[in-house]
C-alpha cells in the first residue's frame, strides 16, 4: 500500500554540499518499495491525500545508513582483547569463525546480526563471512528475507591459519563461483569476492580470486590493507619482491574500481597514487582502529588533490566495538582531529549515506532520498535520550543537529527504520 513518511527529510547529492533538507518533508512510497516522490509537504500531490501516514515531526528523516566494512562471524566479539591485531585473530577471531561451518549455528546468527544493524539504522552492508559456505547461504538467506540490498562472500583463506577456518585454494574459488550464481542478482543481493588479506591466501589463490573478480560480472572484491605495523611487516616478509603492501595486491590484478579495501592506516605517497589511479577505496574503521591500537588514519593523507583515494565508513565489527554508524561518525572526528582535520557532520552524514552506496556501486539505488529510488530509511530522533535533548536545545543549524547525532548518538537515537519501504524497526518513546 503507499505510504506517506513526513518529518524533517535529509538528503545528499554527489557531494557534502549538495544537500536536500526539508524541515516539514514528505516521502511518498509505493507498493513495491520504492520512492514515488519526495518534497516539501505543501507541494504533496492530491493523489497521495488518503495515504496512510507516519508522521515523525521534527525527527529527521534520511536514507538509511550504508556499512562499507563489517565482519558477519564476529558480530559477537566486541570487546574481545588481544595485545595487537594478530594476537586478536589467532586467539579470538579464527575460533569464533570456526563455528560458522555449522548452518544452523550461522542460520541463527545470522537473524541476531541483522537485526541489530537494522536497531541501527543500517539498511545495507559489505560483509565478511567464514571461510564456510554455510555462512555465506545463511548471510543471503536472512538479507533475502528482509528485502534488504545486501553484499558478501565467502572468504578465502588457505594458510596461516588454523585447519578448522582455511580450505584450498580451488574448492574456495568453485565455492564462490557457485554463490554468485545462487544470489548475485536475486532481489536486491550482490556479491563480494572474498579474500581475508594476503597473509591468509596464497599465490594460487590470489590469482583465482582476480580472475572471479575478472569473470563475475558485477561483482566486487573486499579485503583488508595496511591495518597495523605488525601486519605490515608479516606481509614484507611474505612477499619480499613487493614494493609494498598495496603492490601485492596490484600484482595479483586486485585493484580497481570495484575494490574495497579495509583500513589503509599507514600507506605511503605511492601507495594511494596507484589506488587513486585504479579508482579503488580505502574504507575507514575508526573505532576498530584504536580499540586495536592500529594507528589514526588520516583522511587528508588519502585526499590529496594530486592523488585522491575514495573513501568510505564503516563499523569493522567485531574489531570495531559499535554497530551504529553514529558512533562509527563521531569516532571518525576525533581520529581525523587528532590528525588535524575538522570534518563537518555533514561530510560524515555523507560518508555513511550517499558516499557509501556510490562505493558499492549500489548508488543508482539506494543512499539519497530520489524517486525511483528504493525507501531504505533511518528516521533519527534528536531528543532520544536526556543529554540529545538538552544539546539539541543549543542546536542553531542543521550542522548542530548533524554533529549532536555524531558524537552523542547510538542505537538509542534511530527512530525507526524502513527496508524497501516496510518498517522493520520502530523504538516507542519513553
Amino acid at each position: 500500500m503507499t505510504r506517506v513518511i513526513r518529518g524533517q527529510t535529509l538528503s545528499f547529492g554527489a557531494t557534502p554540499g549538495d544537500l536536500r533538507h526539508e524541515e516539514k518533508g514528505a516521502i511518498a512510497i509505493g507498493d513495491d518499495g520504492t520512492i514515488l516522490w519526495s518534497g516539501p509537504v505543501p507541494l504533496l500531490p492530491r493523489g497521495f491525500a488518503t495515504a496512510p501516514v507516519d508522521d515523525y515531526g521534527d525527527c529527521l528523516v534520511l536514507p538509511g545508513f550504508v556499512d562499507a566494512h563489517i565482519h558477519f562471524p564476529q558480530y559477537r566479539m566486541l570487546a574481545a582483547p588481544g595485545k595487537d591485531l594478530l594476537d586478536w585473530l589467532n586467539r579470538f577471531t579464527f575460533p569464533e569463525e570456526s563455528q560458522y561451518a555449522d548452518h544452523g549455528y550461522a542460520a541463527a546468527a545470522a537473524e541476531t546480526f541483522l537485526n541489530r544493524l537494522i536497531e541501527n539504522g543500517t539498511t545495507t552492508a559489505l560483509a565478511f563471512c567464514s571461510v564456510h559456505r554455510a555462512c555465506a547461504e545463511a548471510l543471503f538467506a536472512a538479507a533475502h528475507n528482509r528485502g534488504m540490498a545486501f553484499v558478501t562472500g565467502k572468504t578465502m583463506m588457505d594458510r596461516n591459519a588454523p585447519a578448522s577456518v582455511v580450505d584450498d585454494a580451488e574448492t574456495s574459488a568453485r565455492a564462490s563461483e557457485e554463490l554468485y550464481g545462487k544470489w548475485h542478482g536475486k532481489d536486491r543481493l550482490r556479491y563480494a569476492v572474498t579474500p581475508r588479506f594476503v597473509v591468509t591466501s596464497s599465490d594460487r589463490e590470489l590469482r583465482l580470486a582476480a580472475e572471479l573478480l575478472k569473470s563475475l560480472p558485477g561483482a566486487l572484491m573486499q579485503t583488508h590493507l595496511s591495518e597495523s605495523i605488525g601486519e605490515i611487516e608479516l606481509v614484507r616478509s611474505l612477499f619480499p619482491k613487493a614494493r609494498d603492501y598495496t603492490d601485492v595486491y596490484d600484482h595479483y590484478g586486485l585493484l580497481g574500481d570495484r575494490s574495497l579495501f579495509g583500513h589503509g592506516i599507514h600507506l605511503s605517497g605511492r601507495e594511494c597514487a596507484r589506488l587513486s589511479e585504479s579508482g579503488s577505496t580505502v574504507v575507514h574503521c575508526p573505532t576498530s582502529n584504536t580499540f586495536l591500537g592500529s594507528g589514526l588514519m588520516s583522511m587528508q593523507h588519502l585526499r590529496k588533490p594530486e592523488r585522491p583515494v575514495a573513501l568510505g565508513l564503516a563499523t569493522d565489527i567485531g574489531g570495531g566495538t559499535n554497530y551504529s554508524m553514529l558512533a562509527t561518525m563521531g569516532e571518525a572526528y576525533k581520529v581525523q582531529m587528532l590528525n588535524r582535520y575538522k570534518p563537518t557532520a555533514a561530510e560524515l552524514f555523507h560518508m555513511a549515506t550517499r558516499g557509501n552506496a556510490a562505493r558499492l556501486h549500489l548508488d543508482d539505488q539506494i543512499g539519497s532520498i530520489e524517486a525511483g529510488k528504493w525507501a531504505d530509511l533511518t528516521v533519527l530522533d534528536p531528543r532520544a535520550t536526556p543529554v540529545l535533548a538538552s544539546r539539541h536545545e543549543l542546536s542553531q543549524s542543521l550542522e548542530d543537529v548533524l554533529f549532536s547525532f555524531a558524537i552523542l548518538g547510538d542505537d538509542r537515537a534511530v527512530r525507526a527504520t524502513y527496508v524497501a519501504g516496510r518498517k522493520l524497526h520502530e523504538r516507542l518513546s519513553a
